[in-house]
């Protein structure tokens, strides 16, 4: 039983009052947040599905719903229907909302901050990019490459801000709306419109707008708490989405700290969390100032840096330290050195004698020895400042990984497989490659070099005949790995190694993704050419800021971070080098801005965007309070460069603090072996994921762990199509509404969206689709007014930290009073019966646990005319199987335990990244290249 403080349980058992929780770093406040959710659930008339939590991030979404799990199993209470509940951000929510009840939107796809680049670079026109006026006497246009980031954010700040568009020019405007009819045109939502036509939806007029109408019925029926994580960084379109929700009731209780908002540039407005006791009648506000996180001397020094903020810039509290870390003398350093590579030399010394220093996860745990992946180097900016740190890692071998794709255009392997691009448009020559590939030391033992180089030479035959989609650039990317016999195994090295390659490689090929997301249909020698280009001039500064990694793994290696993408992490050491004046605090950025583009006088509270000292302490407060234990401060100045050649108030601050020594006493001397900690991942499936693990272990790893990405298919968005004309027709047979035939193409011009078809593909395609959905209608039509459900979002929780979450395409009631969870499969090669077997399976296990109904048979449906249907009993001797299958798979996840097949068989002939796993027997490589038209 979790023992709580007078605080916390203050928070857990406020349910009918508004309420703001005020959270210091390492408060528990995430254990708060669960135990709440479990009181409101307890109550008489709440199910789950009348609960919403926002969180930041997917991975604190996957952590707080596997905590809520945890404390509603340790106290009896039903988790029954915890499916409906929302977790997660309020992007996923927004998406998620929009496309279950506006149809018009169920083709959509969203678009990543670095796809949406691509997006308004390649469309520079058409976006309104190099239309866009600016204020600048040098610059009277935006410019393409040059600006589009600029561009992006003044596009998103006329959505997100509190805006005066009549002081905003009549150009900027128009620029404006024709970007947003290109995304609407293109089926495409950005991050920002999202939630904007959601919000549009929850503000409209019921009376006029009828999706507005059945948005709002939702909320009001539906909605009866939402709690919001991270309060601190919401912006004024995020506030309007909450004050939706709540616009009929609904309790809100906020959580969050005010000390930790650093994502004004992107604009979060800090008042939101100062004034929000002022803004909600009634509100009780409570503060969680308990620190179990650090030791008193890393608790003392956050508070003293909290308190630079001045007072009515921040809300009153003093954290305390209150965990089990005890503060030892030489555990916080202050040191500075006359030059980067004298402070970089001394960071690598520390964390090699780091290595094997006793440290207790917690109060009753026995100490481990510490590992390279307890220790992590935060930096105000990793573009900027982490090269020499990283060169001095590399020379010494001591593994690190950067966090998100930072960097990644640095590292000697990326270096190589951007120069197979670079030589597939003639900037070099074979002798170039070869020498790119031996310096990252990535030729297997006895690979056949010339074999690459003719996958490479075949590859740049650009034949006008073929169709542009044959020309695919990740394919290229997997076959040339196949021919070096490049591998997991065979990289040169130890696995160690091995594993920070995989990692980069599979990186880059999200990189191929991104870009040909935007560019597939593309004329081929141009293609390649403006990738090439791309590499070189634009890749590595639209991924400088990027957030998120790539896969689930997490390597035994120092993490390098930028302070922002280090909220909510903690290690046991933390290194904050570089502090130097105008570099943290940063100094305001020169050049094109914000303030070009949209006058400061349209916008409140302009000065967020270009940074104050309050937000470079506050970010500076959250580096600090990462540390468990060990805090290192660290100083040199730029030779030659009077404006980085002086010390940051930030490390004369910690200088000053008594917790600090500023002459390094040396390691502590005390060891036991090295030991990273097993950290039991928070792990939300889907079942297209579980699949996969279910097939091959190998297959999950390399495209889940490492983020290996298959090529694009031409014909990818027809089963979705199908997939959402047929929801459709089932959500208005639930309203009454039977369909016919007769609607077939109504439906599928609505739905049918194949961006990477080509004129033909996409004919055949419409075609296709609208006689499956005919002759759907015509077969089914006694079955339209049977359904009980369409698209049932199911969960599966089948062990701590592992959960399956999946949609059940149809739940009807037969005649016979039966109950038939459906799926629909496009086509007859769509997938195998026994993984379709064992889909269904669990999804009949999650229809369990949703409704507490036992469903009675499983059926595919084939919308393929010469497929199968395949209808059978709901066993229990299956479903009990199907949950071992997934608790086995989830236990091989956790322990890294993802073999190869032994053995090769026809399931791997369809994988798609069977190149880097093995030899491809010689006729599979031929039937495979034959699929793909090469």
């Amino acid at each position: 039983m979790t023992t709580y403080t007078s605080a916390q349980e203050e928070a857990i058992g406020c349910l009918q009052e508004p309420l703001q929780i005020i959270a210091c770093a390492g408060s528990g406040k995430t254990q708060v947040i669960s135990q709440r959710v479990a009181e409101i659930l307890k109550q008489s008339g709440v199910a789950p599905r009348n609960v919403i939590a926002f969180t930041f991030t997917e991975k604190a979404a996957a952590e707080l719903k596997e905590r809520i799990h945890t404390v509603l199993e340790a106290e009896g209470v039903s988790t029954q229907g915890i499916a409906e509940m929302y977790v997660g951000t309020m992007h996923g929510y927004a998406l998620d909302l929009v496309q279950r009840l506006v149809p018009e939107t169920f083709k959509f796809t969203v678009l990543t901050d670095i796809t949406t680049r691509l997006f308004i670079d390649r469309n520079s026109r058409k976006s309104g990019l190099t239309e866009c006026p600016t204020m600048s006497p040098g610059t009277p246009r935006l410019r393409r490459f040059l600006h589009s980031k600029l561009y992006m954010q003044a596009t998103s700040v006329l959505r997100e801000d509190t805006i005066d568009e009549e002081q905003v020019p009549a150009g900027v405007l128009k620029s404006h709306w024709d970007y947003m009819k290109l995304l609407y045109d293109n089926a495409f939502f950005d991050f920002t419109e999202m939630i904007n036509l959601a919000v549009q939806l929850l503000e409209g007029d019921p009376d006029e707008d009828i999706e507005a109408a059945l948005v709002q019925r939702n909320v009001r029926d539906e909605i009866r708490y939402v709690v919001v994580d991270e309060y601190q960084d919401v912006n004024p379109l995020q506030e309007r989405l909450i004050r939706g929700l709540v616009q009929f009731g609904a309790n809100l209780c906020v959580v969050g700290d005010d000390d930790q908002t650093i994502y004004q540039w992107r604009g979060s407005e800090v008042s939101n969390i100062l004034t929000f006791k002022d803004r909600y009648p009634g509100v009780r506000q409570v503060t969680l100032d308990d620190n179990f996180r650090s030791s008193e001397g890393v608790v003392e020094v956050g508070r003293s840096v909290a308190e630079l903020i001045p007072f009515g810039a921040r809300l009153s509290k003093a954290m305390v330290a209150s965990g089990h870390q005890r503060f030892d003398r030489g555990d916080l350093l202050a040191l500075d050195f006359t030059e980067p590579d004298a402070e970089a030399a001394w960071i690598c010394d520390r964390l090699e004698a780091m290595r094997g220093v006793p440290f207790a996860d917690g109060p009753s745990a026995d100490p481990r020895g510490l590992s390279w992946s307890d220790c992590a180097v935060l930096f105000r900016s990793v573009a900027r400042d982490a090269g020499p740190l990283v060169d001095e890692m590399r020379r010494r071998g001591i593994p690190f990984v950067i966090k998100g794709l930072n960097r990644l255009f640095d590292s000697p392997e990326i270096h190589a497989v951007v120069g197979v691009f670079q030589y597939m448009v003639g900037e070099i020559d074979g002798v170039g490659l070869r020498a790119l590939f031996d310096d990252a030391s990535l030729l297997p033992v006895g690979s056949d070099w010339a074999a690459a180089v003719r996958v490479l030479e075949d590859g740049r035959d650009f034949d006008r005949g073929k169709r542009w989609g044959v020309y695919n650039i990740q394919r290229l990317y997997l076959e040339f790995l196949e021919a070096l016999t490049l591998r997991e195994d065979t990289v040169p090295g130890n696995a160690a190694k091995a594993e920070l390659v995989f990692y980069q490689l599979g990186k880059f090929s999200q990189a191929i993704s991104d870009f040909e997301a935007i560019y597939f249909n593309t004329d081929p020698a141009q293609k390649y050419k403006s990738f090439a280009d791309w590499l070189e001039h634009q890749a590595p500064d639209y991924y400088a800021d990027a957030d998120a990694d790539v896969g689930y793994a997490a390597p035994d290696a120092v993490v390098i971070s930028t302070v922002h993408q280090a909220k909510g992490m903690q290690w046991p050491v933390v290194f904050v080098p570089c502090l130097r004046n105008n570099r943290f605090p940063a100094k305001r950025q020169g050049g094109l801005g914000l303030f070009h583009v949209i006058p400061d006088a349209a916008v409140a509270g302009p000065d967020r965007y270009r940074g104050t000292v309050e937000d470079e302490t506050r970010l500076f407060y959250v580096a600090v309070t990462r540390a468990q234990k060990y805090l290192f401060a660290t100083y040199s100045p730029v030779p030659g460069n009077r404006l980085y050649g002086r010390r940051s108030q930030f490390f004369d601050h910690c200088a000053r603090q008594p917790w600090f020594l500023t002459r390094d006493p040396g390691a502590p001397t005390s060891t036991l072996a090295p030991h990273a900690k097993q950290a039991i991942p928070n792990v939300t499936l889907s079942f297209s994921e579980l699949k996969y693990l279910f097939e091959c272990p190998y297959q999950f790893k390399l495209r889940f762990l490492y983020g290996f990405n298959p090529p694009l298919h031409e014909a990818l968005g027809y089963g979705k199509g199908l997939h959402d004309a047929l929801a459709e027709a089932h959500k208005r047979a639930l309203d009454g509404d039977l369909l016919t035939a007769g609607a077939a193409e109504d439906l599928v011009d609505r739905h049918l969206h194949t961006p990477y078809a080509y004129p033909a593909l996409k004919a055949t395609l419409r075609t296709a689709a609208i006689k499956s959905v005919e002759r759907y209608l015509t077969d089914h039509a006694a079955d339209l007014e049977q359904t009980v459900h369409s698209e049932k979002q199911i969960q599966v929780h089948v062990a701590p930290g592992i959960t399956v979450d999946g949609r059940i395409d149809l739940v009807r009631r037969l005649d016979s009073d039966e109950v038939a969870i459906v799926d629909f499969k496009s086509t007859a090669r769509a997938q195998d019966e026994d993984v379709t077997r064992d889909q269904l399976h669990v999804y009949a296990v999650g229809y369990q646990e949703l409704t507490g109904e036992r469903a009675d048979l499983i059926e595919v449906l084939n919308l393929d005319e010469q497929g199968k249907t395949i209808r059978e009993l709901v066993e229990d001797p299956l479903l009990s199987a199907v949950r071992g299958r997934i608790k086995t798979a989830g236990d091989s996840l956790r322990d890294n335990d993802l073999p190869r097949l032994p053995v090769w068989v026809e399931k791997c002939i369809k994988c798609d990244l069977a190149e880097l796993c093995r030899d491809v027997p010689e006729d599979d490589r031929r039937a495979r290249r034959a699929a793909s038209g090469r």
